[in-house]
């Protein structure tokens, strides 16, 4: 089964997209065939791979009236098991183009039905909302990932995530599940970084990764440079620590793979 991970937090600047980007090349790098989906209209997933220009069809494409295949979008990277979904700023408008259409919620997994079993991991990059292209992610994912930074009212707003989740869970998606929290922009050499640290360890227990992504200014040139932070700095805390991060990724779909199986059996 393939897994379809959701990285989503409504709060803006939590390290989400850098998370997207260094999580999926890191999966690539350990073997697995990885889909990078951008379905955020800042399209900053996009543009660490490609100029706009080079952009010809999108995710808008897909999602929208023109019905473009999902095939049709995908373009290659660097790496030979990393491939993009690309996204557009066209994506904004999605919201209203979908408006009163009652399979809005679906586009996506409708989408991603035929290519679905190409990939091993689909990592989905989503805007810092909870609207109709969240609400695609969800609809369409086997996980959820919820990126948190080490700072101060960190956990505001996480409650309306998780009550979206919930939603999603209780009719379009039942099995989809929450994979873990990871703590982003980390600064060990801070009392608030510690103490938020402590702070959602407590609120979420067993679901919080190990590892967590410290502040690295590496990891915001590399999409300058059009790479990911395995191959712009490969020795850097920031590539060690999304390696590290796949691992625990890994790790976990494959012990829910093992409780969905023994659940289907029983």
């Amino acid at each position: 089964m393939t897994a379809i991970i959701t990285v989503a937090n409504q709060k803006g600047g939590v390290g989400k997209t850098t998370t997207a980007i260094n999580l999926s090349a890191a999966l690539a790098q350990r073997g697995k065939r990885t889909l990078l989906i951008d379905l955020d209209p800042q399209a900053n997933s996009t543009i660490a791979f490609y100029n706009s220009g080079e952009i010809a069809t999108s995710m808008f494409d897909v999602l929208s009236e023109s019905r473009a295949t999902m095939a049709s979008v995908v373009k290659p990277t660097k790496d030979q098991m990393l491939f993009l979904g690309p996204g557009r700023l066209a994506l904004a408008k999605l919201e209203q183009v979908l408006a009163g259409q009652f399979d809005a919620p679906y586009r996506l997994k409708d989408a991603l039905a035929p290519i679905v079993k190409e990939y091993d991991y689909m990592v989905l990059d989503t805007p810092p909302s909870l609207g109709i292209l969240t609400v695609n992610a969800l609809v369409a994912s086997t996980h959820l990932l919820v990126p948190i930074q080490a700072a101060y009212f960190a956990i505001e707003g996480t409650d309306d995530l998780l009550e979206t989740y919930e939603r999603i869970r209780a009719r379009p998606n039942p099995g989809l599940k929450v994979l873990g929290v990871v703590i982003t922009l980390f600064d060990k050499r801070t009392n608030i970084s510690r103490d938020t640290h402590g702070q959602i360890r407590t609120v979420f227990g067993e679901v919080l990764f190990k590892t967590k992504i410290s502040k690295n200014v590496r990891l915001e040139e590399s999409p300058a440079y059009k790479e990911t932070i395995l191959t712009f700095a490969p020795k850097s805390p920031g590539a060690v620590e999304y390696k590290k991060l796949a691992g625990e990724v890994i790790q976990r779909v494959e012990e829910d793979r093992v409780t969905r199986h023994a659940e289907d059996a029983a």
